[in-house]
């Protein structure tokens, strides 16, 4: 398995899916971890298209340990995408080396070349917790492993201070579910059967 984690001066991050995914909330989560529990520099800017819900929305996020002078990106390091359209629309901005997270089941085949590409049934594992809208959580926990940006607990502390009261116990749990869908995946070979699957990960 190829490394994935990222270490660089500045570290650009898109992520992206329709309305009502929660692709905000998961932005603000990964600046928040950045930011507050791993005391580094984070900014996010978000987009909506016209109809808002259900249409491409992103968000961006620029981190670093230095002062962010200026928040926009211009080349992703980091891809996280939680829909075909969303892939389609920005796949192309992410560096040749950057790292690609994917919703697997609907994201469908990865048509851009990329050599760090991991991908996660976050749906089928939030429906497995009772609640598909913890989707972009368990994402987060994914990302947490996989990018290993800042560490987990911290991450994870992020979930906690960011969600409804009392949802943190279903939206830890789905964050713990993508974590150990992340380190289950980077303990395996590179096959095109060798991801864990979201019942492995849930059980």
């Amino acid at each position: 398995m190829p490394s994935a984690s990222v270490t660089a001066d500045r570290i650009e991050i898109r992520i992206t899916g329709f309305g009502g995914q929660g692709v905000v909330l998961a932005g603000h989560i990964i600046g928040k971890a950045c930011a507050i529990n791993a005391g580094m520099n984070a900014t996010m800017i978000q987009s909506f298209g016209p109809e808002a819900r259900g249409s491409a929305c992103s968000a961006t996020l620029a981190v670093s340990e230095q002062e962010i002078l200026y928040p926009y990106i211009h080349r992703p390091d980091i891809f996280v995408v939680m829909s075909g359209e969303g892939y389609e629309k920005y796949g192309g901005e992410l560096k040749e080396d950057g790292l690609l997270l994917y919703e697997q089941d609907l994201v469908g085949s990865i048509s851009f070349s990329v050599d760090r590409s991991f991908g996660i049934p976050s749906t089928r594992i939030a429906e497995s917790l009772g609640r598909s809208i913890v989707q972009n959580i368990v994402m987060v926990g994914f990302f947490a492993g996989v990018a290993e940006l800042v560490p987990a607990d911290a991450m994870r502390e992020a979930v906690r201070l960011s969600v409804p009261g009392g949802t943190e116990d279903l939206n830890l749990q789905a964050f713990d579910s993508g974590l150990a869908y992340a380190v289950d995946l980077k303990a395996r070979p590179t096959t095109a059967d060798s991801q864990p699957t979201a019942e492995e990960v849930t059980a």
